[in-house]
């Protein structure tokens, strides 16, 4: 019984002193790497007790054997909050492996130029659940970024988060049980792609917020994308601006301008398929002076729409989103417009000018809706031309 007790022991010893080894020689090779250096992570599955950096360095590459078969799993994380923190990089490399559990977030990049994720998966274990970390892809005041062929779960905020950025490509990935499954803020000139949010809270969000260093963002196209049944109970912890994004949303586009949404399949939520909304919606005030809170030039076209007639959820309101079930009752349009103008920006016919205009045409199942929220929904259009423009008012949104 005591060899039996010993030996145990003796393997649980090494087995922690192996993994203290692992990690304080991973850190060191991070620390000591020269430029253009390619730092190879063997399979298995590895835990740290600490944030990995990498701080100051230009064009490396940090490469495991694959995803689920290199794992650095931050479960037992005691000092730092993010699993991986890259900062003040250029051409930095990620791919092939796994990322669990950290305290905060999984893989924060800020002020990258030229960021790649390639073949990788971002999870939290287990339920969602509001003490997960807030993003598992996180690059923000970032250039040049791709995300490709990568899987974000269980995220409180945002699986896949691009913040205060330009120039992003988002593309082939997957984004399920997370609040938003693909979230772009305050960030210039991004695609996104031939990618999957399933089963989160809002499918794919396009935000612009007050407050933050990179006024504006825009010029944004979101395109053949499966965007299905996005009808998980929001877990956002409170206080959270996406906490307020209603449960069963496609896709949400908050104050930003020059986007287009195009050929994507926009399949069975609970509430609606897409909403573009102002700033006004969310019922927080706007101390910044230089923000601009009104979505403008928003195309949304040639998409396949679908939903179960059925009982609007009242989880997860949005200011006054959820006032569409009053209204609607269970015939809700897949696409809602909160009715809000830019007084600077509407012509004689009380319609925006048409470079500013929403346009919603040639949708398969296409039905909308102007709510008219600044009037306390007096006087809402509904019906499948409610945003309709000329044909030849739908344009490629040009980076």
């Amino acid at each position: 019984m005591k060899k039996s007790f010993l030996l145990i022991f003796l393997i649980s010893s090494f087995a922690a002193f192996a993994q203290a080894d692992f990690e304080k020689k991973l850190q060191t090779k991070l620390i000591l790497a020269e430029d253009g250096t390619t730092i190879e992570i063997e399979a298995g599955t590895f835990f740290l007790t600490k944030s990995l950096s990498l701080e100051g360095k230009k064009n490396i590459t940090l490469r495991g054997k694959g995803i689920d078969k290199t794992v650095l799993s931050f479960k037992n994380q005691i000092q730092g909050a993010e699993g991986i923190k890259i900062t003040n990089c250029e051409n930095i490399v990620l791919e092939d492996m796994t990322t669990q559990d950290s305290k905060g977030d999984l893989i924060k990049t800020m002020q990258v130029k030229g960021m790649t994720f390639r073949r990788l998966k971002a999870e939290w274990s287990g339920k969602p659940k509001a003490s997960n970390g807030s993003y598992a892809f996180y690059p923000v005041l970032c250039e040049n970024v791709m995300i490709d062929s990568c899987i974000a779960i269980g995220a409180s905020d945002a699986g896949i988060y691009v913040g205060q950025s330009k120039h992003i490509v988002v593309k082939n990935c997957t984004a399920f049980q997370n609040v938003a499954g693909i979230e772009i803020e305050n960030s210039l000139f991004a695609e996104v792609f031939n990618n999957t949010a399933i089963g989160n809270t809002g499918g794919i969000l396009v935000f612009d917020l007050p407050g933050l260093i990179q006024k504006k963002g825009g010029y944004v196209k979101v395109h053949h994308n499966i965007v299905k049944e996005n009808n998980l109970s929001n877990f956002a912890p409170k206080g959270n601006i996406v906490g307020n994004v209603p449960k069963g949303t496609g896709m949400m586009i908050l104050a930003a301008s020059h986007v287009e949404i195009y050929e994507n399949q926009i399949l069975n939520h609970a509430t609606m398929g897409v909403a573009v909304i102002s700033y006004y919606m969310t019922g927080l005030k706007n101390k910044d002076k230089e923000y601009d809170p009104y979505p403008t030039d928003i195309q949304i076209h040639n998409n396949t729409f679908e939903r179960k007639a059925g009982r609007v959820p009242m989880e997860g309101r949005f200011g006054q989103m959820y006032r569409i079930k009053l209204k609607f009752g269970t015939q809700v349009p897949h696409v809602i417009f909160d009715g809000i103008l830019d007084e600077k920006k509407v012509g004689k016919d009380g319609k925006y000018l048409p470079e500013f205009a929403i346009c919603v045409r040639e949708n398969n199942g296409q039905s909308s809706a102007i709510i008219d929220a600044e009037h306390d929904f007096k006087n809402i259009i509904s019906g499948p031309d409610a945003l309709n423009c000329n044909p030849e008012s739908i344009k490629s949104i040009q980076f």
